[in-house]
Order: C-alpha cells, then structure tokens, then sequence
C-alpha cells in the first residue's frame, strides 16, 4: 500500500474538512483537485486510502446525514431533500437504493413497513442473531438471551416487518449466518457480506474504516482516530465502536488499547479477547 506523506495527509485532510462543510455544494472531484492544487488521479487514490471513501462518497455520507436530521426534527421530506444539497428528489432514492439505505419517507416513519429477515443460532460463543434487509446486513447481535437479542432488534426498527430465515443454504440470510457460523467454529474467515448500516458521519467513517481492517489485525484507538483524519477523537472512536450494531461483520473487537490490552467491548471482555484469540 502506498505511504501517504506528512504534507499529502494534511492536504487530505483539508479536503474532507472542506467536503464536510460544503456538502451542500455542487463540487467535482477536478474543482476540488484545481481548489487544493492537486492532481484528480492523486486526490482520489489518497483520500481512498486514507478514509476508505472517494471523496464523492463523503460528500454523499454528510449529505444523508443532514438530510435525516432534518427528517428527525420533522421537516417536510422535498424541502430536507433540496436543503441537503441533492438537486432533485430522485437522485435521492437513486443513491438509496444503490447503497445508503432506506428511503427518507421510511425513515422519517420509523422504518414501517421495511422487510427484515431474521436468523438465529447457536454457537459456542453464545446465540448469534443476524438480521438484513434487501440491501445487506444491518444488525448482528451475540449474547446469552435469545429474548434479549430479539428485543434488542425491535428496539432498533421498532416499525419493521420481520420473517424468518432457516439457518441453511435455502435463504440468502440463512447461507451468511452458515459462513458466520463457520468463522466462529474456526473452520472460515469472516465472511465479506453487502451491509446496511446507518449513524453519525462521525461513525459511519470509523465503521468504514473497522471494515478494512483484515482479520487477525489489531488496531489502537488512536490508530483509528488518527486513519480518519480526526487525531484527537480517540475517546470518539471508542463510543463509535460501542454504537456498532453489527458485530463481528464490522469488526470493533481488532480495535484494543494503546497499551496493548483488550479495552472494552460491547458484547463484553471476555468475548472480545476469545474473539482476537480465534483470529491469532
């Protein structure tokens, strides 16, 4: 992989800096290039590196993220569109249904009537729920309780329609949960499933990056912060890693400590250092 230069990183830096306070804007990757003196191709291959996003991709995360605030706070759904920077409704549900989620108006209703599928399994690490929509995995839980785990997936789309997926070949869901299932029986890696995911800029950057992180690697805190561009939000990343609803597909457990201990999980320590030992 390629060495991003002190002065090169800085440089990205303002980029996402300026992208995040303009983008509302209109902008290209060429006028953003000409804007901070640097070649397209450069810009973005850096930025790519640096934050696991092309400069577009950003733009477009701070742009949902701005659109659903204003949905939350019960803005009319055109309005919140057009202030958000789209140019028209359509580019909207066009970006939602290649790879940002949900539509605003599902959103705004508290994901009613949105179709999930569920499976749910037994493993030596506890039960293991695992939940998706049409577009990819969006809720992976382990814990002792199977009652604790479902409540826990209400509570996250409380409006949803839910089905249930065998834990077999015969459903798309129930074949990821198969490759889950052989990962925690070390008989596989991780497997690399489409997700659905949604949070603060802030998170969705550190769950990007979490994703990149290759199975039997450790990151610290600070590594992460410091990967996304924000140096001082060690603290940050560690709440954006409690935030993480789907375990083990984003793999918080490889972030540790400075100091080289474990640090905190959310499925607990004692899961997280079983987890890295699977993995060593």
């Amino acid at each position: 992989m390629m060495q991003i230069t002190a002065s090169a990183e800085e440089k990205i830096q303002q980029v996402a800096s300026y992208i995040e306070k303009n983008a509302q804007l209109k902008v290209s990757l060429e006028q953003l290039a000409e804007k901070f003196h640097i070649s397209a191709f450069h810009l973005q291959r850096t930025f790519s590196q640096k934050y696991g996003l092309s400069p577009k991709q950003l733009q477009n995360l701070f742009r949902m993220h701005q659109l659903k605030k204003s949905l939350k706070q019960g803005d009319d759904i055109s309005g919140a569109i057009y202030q958000a920077g789209y140019g028209s409704v359509s580019r909207v549900y066009e970006q939602l249904n290649s790879n940002l989620g949900m539509t605003p108006a599902l959103y705004k209703q508290g994901a009613q009537g949105l179709q999930i599928s569920v499976a749910l399994c037994s493993t030596k690490y506890g039960y293991v729920l695992m939940a998706a929509t049409d577009r990819g995995v969006c809720f992976v839980h382990i814990g002792a309780c199977r009652l604790s785990l479902i409540t826990a997936l209400h509570q996250e789309f409380p409006n949803a329609l839910y089905s249930i997926a065998p834990v077999d070949e015969s459903s798309q869901l129930g074949d990821w949960m198969v490759l889950l299932e052989r990962y925690l029986s070390a008989q596989g890696q991780v497997p690399k499933l489409p997700l659905d995911f949604n949070g603060t800029v802030f998170q969705m950057k550190v769950w990007a990056f979490l994703a990149q992180v290759k199975q039997g690697d450790k990151v610290s805190y600070a590594q992460v912060a410091r990967a996304i561009g924000e140096p001082k939000a060690y603290r940050a990343v560690a709440n954006a890693c409690a935030a993480n609803k789907i375990a083990l597909l984003i793999p918080c457990h490889r972030v540790i400590r400075g100091d080289g201990s474990s640090g905190g999980y959310r499925w607990g320590e004692d899961l997280k250092q079983q987890l890295l030992q699977l993995e060593a």
